[in-house]
């Protein structure tokens, strides 16, 4: 079963749409774009977005910022519904990897769905992180730990993609602030060290240190996971 993030600005307009594809077997979370679409992307795992482009298009440039990021740090496709008038404004749209015209055809949808999340689902599987007994998975955000399933928050898994896939990079905490909470966010950077403490109560143990600390500077991922 594939869970769907199916964004909108308007409920009413996709209301059938997704009483359709719950019928034919997908789990399909309908939201009007807002802050809590972000919010909602981060309590739970999405395997596609349908994007109703008039809910794009309402806000503008910041919307699809939006979804670009959503594509790279998620590695999640999106598929947009568009009508006539609107469909100028996905011409070499990047964000998006597939897009259907209104009336919106279940059979043709549930179609383009199962081919793009399969595609995407091979090409992303060469991008599963190893690192000793630590295994991350970007498909499904998700982290192992000698095989076993470690219960992170959005951001600490963030944190722990962002220093394993720059493994020997340092990171200062006012990048790591911008990287994973964003340009705007107001708060200091004690944020990151009580996120990083967190992080490591979870995946490390007397026997593995997977994070640096690089004094008054920041962070960095370790060469080699074991404690010297």
């Amino acid at each position: 079963m594939y869970n769907i993030l199916l964004v909108t600005n308007e409920m009413d307009r996709v209301k059938d749409l997704s009483a359709g594809l719950s019928r034919l077997g997908f789990s399909c979370t309908a939201c009007v774009y807002a802050d809590d679409v972000i919010e909602q992307d981060q309590r739970q795992f999405f395997n596609i977005a349908l994007v109703d482009v008039s809910a794009i298009s309402a806000h503008g440039d910041s919307a699809w910022k939006w979804f670009r990021k959503l594509k790279l740090r998620r590695l999640l496709p999106v598929i947009a519904l568009i009508s006539t008038p609107t469909l100028h404004t996905v011409v070499g749209e990047q964000g998006l990897d597939d897009f259907i015209m209104k009336p919106w055809n279940l059979d043709e949808l549930s179609t383009r769905i199962r081919r793009l999340v399969s595609r995407v689902n091979r090409e992303n599987e060469a991008t599963i992180i190893k690192v000793g007994d630590l295994t991350i998975d970007p498909i499904r955000c998700e982290v192992e730990l000698g095989g076993r399933l470690l219960a992170l928050t959005f951001k600490e898994y963030e944190l722990l993609k962002l220093l394993a896939t720059n493994k020997g990079k340092v990171f200062t905490r006012e990048a790591l602030l911008n990287e994973i909470w964003g340009y705007d966010y107001y708060g200091g950077d004690r944020t990151v060290d009580v996120h990083i403490r967190r992080l490591r109560s979870k995946i490390e143990d007397p026997e593995h240190a997977f994070v640096d600390t690089v004094r008054n500077i920041g962070y960095k991922f370790k060469d080699s996971p074991t404690k010297s």
